[in-house]
């Protein structure tokens, strides 16, 4: 996985982004800016070297490789999402696009949008458990 030149991991996006070769970084800053549009109160951060936003646990993840881009929104969500999600190369978790081919804003707006539900619901069932036990 292609995280940063000599493989140092960045320690917020803006470095991780200094590494990425145009038009990759273009493409990426374009979707991190719609997804700080969906969910401004989401925090950025770096995991597994990899950009991420954070909204009640890991929201998702984006990256730069060789030869394309890549959003992780997870497994559930490109189950859901598998018809609107036909044009992509997908894996279990994995959105890959060129770079040159942005995914589609309204696309990301919904994925996220889901998202951003499973992680209220995980949130919502973890606070009750903890109330029945207290």
């Amino acid at each position: 996985m292609k995280n940063s030149p000599k493989n140092i991991i960045p320690n917020d996006v803006d470095s991780y982004l200094a590494t990425v070769p145009e038009p990759a970084k273009s493409t990426l800053e374009k979707l991190r800016q719609t997804i700080r549009g969906i969910v401004p109160a989401a925090e950025e951060v770096i995991s597994y070297g990899m950009p991420a936003f954070k909204y009640k646990g890991i929201l998702v993840y984006f990256a730069s490789f060789k030869n394309h881009c890549s959003f992780f929104p997870g497994s559930a969500i490109i189950e859901n999402f598998k018809e609107e999600l036909k044009a992509y190369k997908t894996s279990k978790g994995t959105i890959q696009f060129a770079f040159d081919k942005p995914l589609p804003a309204s696309l990301v707006k919904k994925i996220v949008k889901a998202r951003m539900k499973e992680n209220e619901e995980k949130e919502r069932n973890r606070l009750m458990k903890k109330e029945n036990r207290g």
